[in-house]
């Protein structure tokens, strides 16, 4: 039976449209490089003092309380003919050369200082071309001849330098990855959120019980692990919430968002609840099942739910059910609940690639496919959390867009935004706000202690967005995204 979505568009690429950063990231001055310029026989002192503190060095600017100078460094030897800084998003991809790091005179400090506002966070890699041949020579050689400061690369050049990311040696605070590449360095301001999360270093919270299970799926023909989070010791004779997160593999295996879990329902944030996390397998099924896939919705509603509804106490109340996706994760639950209100009633779009699909068979077609379909549907029994980062500029007016739609058909929309990118980084702790607004309460008395900073978090709903048109200075105006 068709939905009354209507049949999503076939054969789009699922890769986001390239859009230029609307003004270049703005660079600042770094007193203490600046006192290492005028005195480079001091460098070995300078390391020092570095590799005490940790990489990246951040300095508050005199008269812009709000703000931070930000310095990447990498430490280089006489080979060294490039360093590129790549903190997410942080990036215009058609000027690569704007990331390239300098090198202070007589030194061997290559650097790069941009100005941030203080609550920025993100992960970020090095590249380097230490003229040992890994990376290509603008000339397509490598060797000791060349083993000079590149001073005029090539976008071919800095594309491939691009691929040879590394962690940050003088930075110890790391981040996993997925995919098997290793993990990134971090960078958090002073003002930054603090990190939740370290519940299991606290005593107290019990531990819920993490399985993996194996499932066929007749609708998508193959086979996926899925990791299901259980909580400890507890019982609702209404049956539990379930929360399907999209991603599992790298939710469980990576970030142990079990842990999390297991706070926000000992501190009582969240009631307990069921978590179901299947496996994207690799990014080329990923790309595929996310973009809109009937097929998807069909395993969800019709397979996982079901199968997990016989091996644990889940409600199967539609009210307490939440869909969960980062990317094109967001974009499908998007898509599921809307198109199944019956099983999902609540969504939760991190990062939601609305802007689907970008191109069709080579033309061009008109994008935002989902957001042009709500109008049609009218109101469902779905509410949404939508969030974005600040830094990301080539979806976030998409994301209003979307909003903008579901709100103009009566939708119950929380929106949040934060400093920071398409990150996983940031998603581990936005995914707190999402769940929080959207399962919290009724708890039984009164709120614990524990809880109310996230209650009072997420109800305060968009305090941090920047909605288009506004004109904020530190926020692009949607149109230009």
């Amino acid at each position: 039976m068709l939905s009354p979505l209507g049949s999503p568009p076939n054969g789009t690429p699922s890769r986001a449209p390239r859009v230029p950063r609307p003004a270049p990231v703005e660079r600042a001055h770094s007193r203490r490089l600046g006192e290492l310029a005028a005195r480079p026989e001091r460098e070995a002192e300078f390391w020092a003092a570095v590799a005490a503190e940790g990489t990246p060095l951040v300095e508050r600017l005199e008269g812009d309380p709000g703000h931070c100078a930000v310095t990447f460094l990498w430490r280089g030897t006489a080979r060294t003919r490039a360093v590129l800084a790549l903190p997410n998003q942080v990036l215009d991809p058609d000027d690569l050369a704007g990331n390239l790091m300098s090198r202070i005179p007589g030194t061997q400090v290559w650097h790069w200082t941009i100005r941030m506002r203080a609550d920025w966070r993100a992960t970020y890699a090095l590249c380097v071309d230490e003229g040992d041949g890994a990376v290509a020579s603008p000339t397509g050689t490598a060797g000791p001849a060349e083993a000079t400061a590149i001073t005029a690369p090539t976008q071919t050049y800095l594309r491939r330098l691009r691929r040879h990311p590394r962690r940050d040696p003088l930075n110890t605070q790391v981040f996993p990855t997925r995919w098997g590449v290793e993990p990134l360095s971090v960078v958090a301001l002073p003002e930054a959120p603090v990190p939740r999360g370290a519940w299991r270093d606290r005593p107290g919270p019990p531990v819920g019980e993490v399985s993996v299970h194996t499932l066929r799926s007749a609708h998508l023909r193959n086979w996926r692990r899925v990791w299901c989070y259980a909580p400890a010791g507890h019982e609702d004779p209404a049956g539990l919430p379930v929360v399907v997160l999209l991603d599992g593999d790298v939710w469980q295996q990576h970030l142990d968002v079990s842990a999390l879990l297991d706070g926000l329902v000992a501190s009582g944030a969240l009631p307990p609840l069921l978590a179901l996390m299947p496996d994207a397998l690799d990014s080329g099924t990923r790309r595929r099942e996310l973009s809109c896939d009937e097929r998807l919705v069909d395993f969800l509603t019709g397979e996982l739910l079901p199968w997990a509804a016989r091996r644990w106490p889940a409600g199967g109340d539609p009210a307490r059910t939440v869909v969960a996706g980062q990317g094109l994760g967001g974009l499908a639950s998007a898509y599921a609940a809307l198109r199944r209100p019956e099983s999902f009633g609540n969504v939760l779009a991190q990062s939601g690639a609305f802007w689907w699909p970008a191109r069709h068979n080579g033309q061009a077609t008109p994008g935002e496919w989902l957001t042009g379909r709500v109008a049609a549907l009218g109101r469902r029994p779905v509410r949404f959390h939508l969030s974005a980062g600040l830094q990301e500029w080539g979806l976030k007016a998409a994301v209003y867009r979307f909003r903008d739609a579901l709100r103009a058909q009566g939708y119950e929309v929380a929106h949040h935004e934060y400093n920071g990118g398409h990150d996983y980084l940031c998603w581990r702790e936005d995914l707190i706000h999402g769940l929080v607004s959207l399962l919290r309460g009724p708890f039984p008395g009164s709120v614990p202690a524990a809880a109310a900073p996230l209650l009072a978090e997420a109800a305060a709903g968009e305090k941090n967005a920047c909605p288009a048109g506004t004109g904020r200075p530190d926020c692009p105006d949607a149109d230009s995204a």
